[in-house]
């Protein structure tokens, strides 16, 4: 699998309109900084990709791409950071004359289709509350907590033929036992984590730090991470101290599997 990641930011992306703070200036100028909402872009020989969330970026993404059509996605819960490119991919859709597959646990899309009644029209609404396959890999969704946000969905994919494991946590914090379980004896972690130090009160947040990242990450021995969702107050630039297998997102940052 070739996992790109087009995009990288938190739900305001960077940068931010109202701020004038180091990283969102270099973001308007050199834009070493400047990250689209979170979002991936998954590909396997003799299968049509498949979309890892479509938000408000969804259009200049695509653009990023090449890209011309969509047929598939996985949506991970139904905030606008995350659902807001459904309204164009469906307009999309309908200009090619074509309805494409959106997949996502059902209670997810109960609420899309609440927020968005008219994708339906072009958009096919699957539930994967039991799971679905990409080729020879599984993908299994389950509910993690998001903090004040209440909670999101993160995916875990599964080679059938090589035993390999990945996983996309983008919107997740104070996970439980149970949800960390999905964590453990993976390849690849990609894993939310907006601030480097977050200085609020934790009942406030809803997506770990990239300290507390690199506790979790060591905590189910992921073998290599990449943390994305990253806010204004990540410098690209600067290192961090982090771990050797721990790397921040970028947009067209490519991985393959």
């Amino acid at each position: 699998m070739r996992i790109t990641i087009i995009g990288n930011g938190d739900s305001m992306g960077t940068p931010r309109i109202y701020c004038e703070c180091e990283v969102c200036t270099e973001a308007r100028t050199s834009g070493i900084n400047r990250r689209y909402r979170s979002s991936a872009w998954l590909e396997i020989e003799g299968q049509a990709p498949l979309l890892l969330d479509c938000g408000p970026d969804w259009r200049a993404q695509m653009e990023g791409l090449g890209v011309r059509r969509v047929e598939q996605a996985l949506i991970t819960h139904a905030h606008i950071d995350h659902i807001a490119g459904l309204t164009d991919w469906a307009d999309n859709c309908r200009w090619l004359g074509e309805t494409s597959r959106m997949y996502a646990p059902q209670e997810v899309l109960d609420q899309i289709g609440v927020r968005y009644p008219w994708v339906g029209h072009q958009l096919e609404m699957i539930a994967n509350d039991e799971g679905l396959d990409f080729g020879p890999w599984t993908i299994r969704a389950w509910k993690v907590n998001h903090g004040k946000n209440g909670h999101a969905y993160a995916y875990r994919f599964d080679n059938r033929s090589t035993g390999q494991a990945w996983a996309y946590c983008s919107d997740a914090i104070n996970l439980t036992p149970e949800q960390l379980e999905p964590l453990h004896g993976l390849e690849l972690l990609v894993l939310g984590t907006s601030f480097v130090e977050e200085p609020y009160p934790m009942e406030t947040r809803s997506v770990y730090d990239m300290r507390e990242g690199v506790s979790l990450a060591e905590k189910v021995r992921a073998k290599s991470v990449v943390f994305t969702h990253l806010s204004h107050d990540v410098d690209v630039r600067k290192a961090y101290g982090l771990p050797a297998n721990v790397k921040l997102a970028a947009a067209g940052m490519t991985i393959v599997l």
